[in-house]
């Protein structure tokens, strides 16, 4: 992994990890297979020059560690140390997609999601451990049929190219792929031919990372409004995570003030059937 963070996440907007705390957040990559101008020095500013600024800034923060606590003075310093490492890393050419085979790139497919995972893969090649790619504009409560059209037309091939490489280089026993959103549609299809917010009965894609593969787990009604079978909730898809790989989701961590939280709430279990 060298100097590459553990959790990278690619498009769309960053969210924060929350009581996790610092260790934990992600780095933002906004445009897949552009370099980022904050891992690089201004232009006009040469590497002598670069690290003298380097060396002024490491004073500055000595300085205001003084108003700090112990902690936040701690995360200052880390996140720095961090950033200089991952300027100075040749891991960073895990971010050049310059390099790939243009039938590769348009296998993909040549836009910011296809070039997302065509980046995630290669991150994940490098060691990388978690890889999100984002992807907006599934909020259809207007013309939902052209908008999931431009969707699949988007995603299908990204994803199916995805799920291909990492099979073919052997990765995907080992690297989970999922594909799911905050919640669903309504199968109800409005006045202004859209749907709208549904989170009582939607889907997800998984595959590797021990899935077994071909399957359709749980079961709608006939009006896809509710699960008439197997319903599985989003505590027991989030243990079903961390049961591949190999974390304790009934593990309690601490928040940087001091108080134990959960890292899914209590009842949950892993869908059996998955790995069966």
């Amino acid at each position: 992994l060298g100097d590459l963070p553990s959790f990278i996440t690619i498009s769309g907007n960053a969210r924060r990890a929350g009581y996790l705390g610092q260790r934990c957040e992600a780095y933002y990559v906004g445009r897949p297979g552009e370099k980022d101008p904050y891992l690089a020095f201004p232009a006009g500013i040469n590497q002598i020059r670069g690290n003298k600024r380097l060396d002024i800034l490491a004073k500055m923060n000595v300085r205001n560690a003084r108003n700090l606590s112990v902690d936040q003075a701690k995360a200052v310093n880390t996140a720095t140390e961090e950033a200089v490492n991952l300027m100075r890393s040749p891991a960073l050419k895990a971010f050049e997609l310059n390099g790939e085979d243009p039938k590769t790139v348009a296998r993909y497919g040549d836009t910011e999601f296809g070039r997302g995972a065509l980046l995630a893969r290669r991150l994940v090649e490098t060691g990388v451990r978690f890889v999100q790619v984002n992807r907006g504009g599934f909020d259809t409560h207007n013309n939902n049929f052209p908008a999931m059209q431009n969707h699949g037309d988007v995603m299908d091939p990204a994803l199916a190219s995805l799920v291909e490489d990492l099979a073919d280089s052997g990765k995907l026993e080992k690297t989970m792929v999922i594909v799911l959103s905050e919640f669903g549609r309504t199968p109800r299809i409005n006045n202004n031919a859209g749907r709208d917010h549904h989170a009582r009965c939607f889907s997800c894609f998984m595959a590797g990372g021990g899935i077994k593969g071909g399957q359709v787990i749980g079961k709608s009604d006939e009006d896809a409004m509710l699960p008439a079978e197997r319903p599985v909730n989003p505590n027991d898809l989030h243990a079903s995570i961390c049961h591949a790989l190999g974390i304790d989701y009934t593990r309690e961590v601490e928040t940087p003030l001091g108080r134990p939280m959960r890292l899914i709430s209590e009842g949950a279990k892993p869908v059996t059937e998955l790995f069966a």
